[in-house]
């Protein structure tokens, strides 16, 4: 047996060791998810059995060597669902919720909502919008094979009409006709690849990840894709990282098909993703 906060203290330092940026959350979740419990409730648990030692200490390892942590539970939190995650597909980012919030927010603005997802992924942001409004008709689209696989089991149960497919030509049916269009494409250059954290550059799916000399590329896509997918006045957001605050919002502006487009931050106060309204 041994004692839950020394063990939980000494995983915490032996995942900061190894780099980890958080490792007091995955040190408490890991052991929450080995003893099939949560981490509200671990405080209930003083001492752990060795069998479950030994299952901590071999994700503990797994986690030291960069392995993400949603990989090591099997699932990631995204608004209020649960998605199933793993090998093959995006994990999504705690920073993408602001996004699918602004998507959630523009559909329940209107009547009967046509929305599409761009490059979807695990299905997160298509997902989150089903669940928060029950009116919309929500398209998905993936390009990868096992990201898209992900995809259907996530999306299993809902109306989310998920297709497999390159974002720049999908949804032919739906030229003109939709209201908001979502996305969060790749946008890493790929000179930047060292500067990639291990878990995403090891472990992400690079279609996910990178685009072009100057990681604009799939933004050029989704702002062609979304000015033939839109009703006129329908609205597009898109994600970027945080050194294309200035420089993925002129994508659209340079195009004149655009009006309000403007930049949000994310928590951090940081360049997240930008939106746009068709000219009318």
């Amino acid at each position: 047996m041994a004692e839950r906060r020394r063990l939980v203290a000494a995983a915490v330092e032996r995942l900061r060791g190894a780099g980890v940026a958080s490792p007091e959350h995955d040190a408490a979740e890991l052991l929450a998810h080995v003893l099939g419990t949560t981490r509200g409730r671990l405080m209930l648990v003083d001492e752990v059995e060795d069998a479950v030692v030994e299952r901590y200490d071999a994700v503990l390892a797994r986690r030291a060597a960069r392995e993400p942590l949603q990989h090591l539970t099997g699932s990631a939190a995204f608004r209020h669902v649960e998605l199933l995650v793993g090998p093959g597909v995006f994990v999504p980012r705690p920073e993408t919720e602001l996004l699918a919030g602004w998507a959630v927010a523009e559909a329940s603005a209107r009547q009967d909502p046509v929305v599409v997802d761009l490059g979807t992924g695990s299905g997160a942001i298509a997902k989150a919008i089903a669940d928060e409004v029950p009116t919309a008709r929500v398209h998905a689209v993936e390009l990868g094979e096992p990201a898209h696989s992900w995809a259907e089991r996530n999306l299993a149960g809902t109306a989310v009409d998920l297709r497999q497919g390159d974002l720049g030509t999908a949804f032919d049916d739906l030229l003109g006709a939709v209201d908001v269009v979502v996305s969060n494409p790749p946008y890493i250059p790929l000179d930047a690849w060292e500067s990639v954290a291990l878990e995403a550059r090891d472990h992400d799916p690079h279609l996910a990840l990178f685009s072009g000399d100057d990681g604009l590329d799939a933004i050029r896509v989704v702002e062609r894709r979304a000015a033939e997918l839109l009703r006129r006045d329908g609205v597009v957001g898109v994600e970027h990282a945080d050194a294309q605050g200035e420089s993925a919002p002129a994508v659209f502006v340079a195009t004149g098909r655009w009006t309000d487009v403007r930049d949000h931050p994310d928590l951090a106060g940081r360049a997240r993703f930008l939106t746009a309204r068709l000219a009318r």
